[in-house]
């Protein structure tokens, strides 16, 4: 049966260009899954999928007209009830044949499967293939219902009655196997080879598809459509260096806007627009926003990266003088950068610093209080860490920037544009005269803020960074606010994966439990509800006193007390390291590898790479697998034996020779071991271990644990644990055992 290529599109009104993209790949993606579900066309079958504003289509290859049969056996009854005595049909039997097509003559070519009584009749029969009609049929309805629709909107078909649901209301529908027009409809419509091309550019209309593999060719020239949409993409990349080359600028690099154009335009055409220079005078982060966010052009940028006041535009028409096109964006473009220069001039009206005090109206959160609150408590968080890392001039200065963190959340051009916030307290705070890593660290206490994100400029932005985020993870699991599923409404697994990279990545020393009691502590203080604006450096939270009140832990700290779930702070950890696990994984390390170092969960997360390195390099070592083997065995023994282990290893108790020299090795090893570990050698550490492997066999194969004698019996598992504990200091080496 030979096989066609097949194309299908459905003609629709404008779709939403943030979901274009996805629409097109999921609409090709269903139909191809469907298609080969029913055995109409091969896994390997290449498939094309097509989105523009107004269409959405597929082109599959290899697609036969009708699926080949296929044999079908039916188990139908057991023997014993199908066949009487004298190995007649019962009327059971006979009925069963009925209802799938076959009559009393069919008895004689049924045959048995299984024995006794499971003995069983069955029929064979050859099932017809699906015909491409009435497969393409069930794939379009499937591929709809499983569209990402952002919103679904109700319209009227045109017969005035009937009302149904899709993306946008859908005007055309072709299905083109080969040459030929395959009878399928939806939505009150019948596929046909007829389809339309741009809206003002078309040379033809409608534009008659003479076959699947015309579709594109007919539509670009004939439509003046590109229809598909990573073609029309990279079209839009070319122009856009095009024209800025001769410039000597670039444009902005911007993944989402260009995919958002792409699915705003059926045949680009990219053309130059200039303001006013008077507009540079603004941050150039604002300047591009407006430019991005609402009017979808790419601002271009100098060799430094420097704003110009020049931008591109990706326009839907291509008239022989655009002129008329530039100016009319140029036009539309100046209200915009001029509402952005009378926000950035009033807000520099009135200092940052002066701005803190609205805060205190600013809901957090209803259970979490203000964002006055919240800055208070991520200052006294900031200035805690900035002594633990730097002393008291660190921890002043970490304290000032935690303070003025958010107020820009009160000035007018984050208010117009919330993505800025941040980034606009640095520039208000340099106005204002502080000094630059304050001023930096106003913007970086938001890092990272994504996967691959720069981190902080400065330590001071480091401590606030850490404190924003350990206020907010502590604060929204002491209230239940834990991610469920797909489920994060407040970024909590953003902010662990930011602490691991902030520790990880600038190498500090910090233990991950000491900081999650500092943000503990601070989210305690109820009591600076009523004067949180008091500056914290003028307290001490070390002063803070912990005490248990009916299993709950409560903060203490001469003001008020806020009652905290017991739980909080080992839930938190907890989710920190199953963040920590993932990337990890993601980073290369194997899941062995990883299990090993984390199941001790070492507090100082900035030590785990290089654990991981160490591990990774000691099982290359030969003795590896013998000794992570031992290790589980030793484990397990122990865990057997709980309470029964002696503290210390009775040296005269040691009567077998294997156990002698197992006591020898480890007085030898482990000093050697436990310094490198206290070195901060890892590598080292685990590598002394592997001249145990000798005594260790030896041991195993000569002594027995579990001796008569309780004192011999407690001595030799008082050895095991010692060997347990100097074996396991990196990690955990029975992860490592296969």
């Amino acid at each position: 049966m030979s096989a066609q290529n097949l194309l299908v599109e459905l003609f629709v009104e404008e779709l939403p260009p943030k979901a274009l993209k996805k629409l097109g790949e999921a609409f090709s993606a269903a139909l191809a899954e469907s298609l080969v579900a029913q055995e109409l066309t091969g896994a390997d079958a290449a498939v094309t999928h097509f989105a523009s504003p107004r269409r959405l289509g597929a082109h599959l290859t290899g697609v036969l007209a009708r699926a080949a049969d296929k044999p079908v056996s039916s188990k139908l009854m057991p023997v014993s009830v199908g066949l009487d005595a004298a190995g007649q049909a019962t009327p059971a039997l006979l009925k069963r044949l009925a209802a799938l097509g076959a009559d009393a003559s069919a008895v004689t070519t049924l045959h048995r499967e299984g024995e006794g009584k499971n003995e069983a009749l069955y029929h064979d029969s050859v099932a017809p293939g699906a015909t491409l009609a009435e497969g393409l049929q069930k794939a379009l309805e499937a591929a709809m219902a499983k569209l990402p629709i952002p919103k679904v909107m109700s319209y009227q078909l045109e017969d005035g009655w009937t009302t149904v649901d899709f993306v946008r209301p859908v005007h055309g529908l072709v299905a083109l196997h080969g040459a030929d027009v395959v009878p399928v409809s939806v939505l009150g419509l019948h596929a046909g080879r007829d389809t339309h091309g741009h809206r003002f550019e078309a040379r033809v209309s409608p534009v008659v598809l003479t076959s699947a593999d015309s579709y594109a060719t007919q539509l670009k020239e004939e439509g003046a459509v590109i229809a598909s949409f990573a073609e029309r993409r990279a079209d839009i990349v070319r122009q856009l260096h095009a024209a800025a080359a001769p410039l000597g600028l670039k444009p902005v690099d911007d993944a989402a806007l260009l995919d958002e154009v792409t699915a705003l335009v059926e045949r680009p055409n990219v053309l130059v627009g200039t303001f006013e220079t008077a507009y540079l005078e603004v941050p150039q982060e604002c300047l591009i926003l407006t430019m991005k966010a609402n009017q979808k052009y790419f601002p271009l940028l100098d060799a430094q990266s420097k704003l110009t006041n020049r931008f591109l535009i990706v326009s839907n028409i291509s008239p022989a003088d655009a002129s008329a096109v530039i100016q009319g964006n140029e036009r539309v473009v100046r209200p915009r950068l001029a509402d952005a220069k009378f926000f950035f001039d009033q807000d520099r009206k009135k200092a940052l610093d002066s701005r803190v005090l609205g805060l205190a109206k600013v809901v957090y959160h209803n259970k979490l209080g203000t964002q006055g609150e919240r800055v208070t408590r991520m200052q006294a968080i900031a200035r805690v860490i900035g002594e633990q890392l730097g002393g008291e001039a660190l921890a002043l200065k970490a304290g000032q920037a935690a303070l003025l963190a958010k107020a820009d959340l009160l000035t007018d051009m984050v208010g117009e544009f919330p993505e800025l916030q941040g980034i606009m307290g640095r520039y208000y705070a340099q106005h204002d005269g502080l000094a630059d890593d304050i001023a930096f660290a106003i913007e970086d206490h938001y890092k990272p803020r994504f996967a691959g994100d720069e981190l902080p400029r400065s330590d001071v932005g480091v401590c606030v960074a850490l404190a924003d985020k350990l206020e907010t993870l502590v604060g929204m699991f002491s209230i239940g606010e834990k991610p469920t599923g797909d489920k994060d409404p407040f970024a909590l697994r953003r902010h662990a994966l930011g602490i691991i990279r902030l520790l990880i990545e600038s190498k500090l020393q910090a233990n991950l439990d000491w900081l999650l009691q500092v943000a503990l502590m601070a989210h305690g203080d109820a009591g600076l509800k009523k004067n949180w604006s008091q500056k914290m450096h003028e307290m001490r939270l070390a002063e803070l006193q912990t005490k248990e009140l009916s299993g709950f832990q409560v903060v203490a700290t001469g003001y008020e007390e806020r009652v905290i779930p017991p739980n909080t702070k080992q839930d938190v950890f907890d989710f920190i390291f199953e963040r920590l696990a993932g990337l990890l994984r993601d980073q290369g390390f194997s899941a062995n590898e990883v299990d090993a170092v984390l199941t001790l969960r070492p507090p100082v997360l900035a030590d785990i790479p290089k654990r991981l390195d160490a591990v990774r390099g000691f099982a290359a070592l030969p003795e590896a697998p013998a000794l992570a083997a031992a290790n589980k065995r030793v484990g397990n023994i122990l865990k057997k034996a709980e309470g029964e282990a002696g503290g210390t290893v009775d040296q005269g108790r040691l009567v077998e020779a294997a156990e002698t020299a197992l006591f020898a090795a480890l007085g030898e090893i482990a000093p050697r071991a436990d310094a490198a570990f206290a070195a901060g050698d890892y590598t080292a550490s685990l590598q002394a271990l592997a001249a145990l492997k000798a005594p260790v066999d030896a041991f195993f194969d000569t002594v027995m644990v579990n001796a008569d004698d309780p004192a011999l019996r407690a001595n030799r598992l008082a050895l095991l644990n010692q060997l347990h504990r100097t074996m396991n200091r990196v990690a955990d080496l029975s992860r490592l055992a296969a």
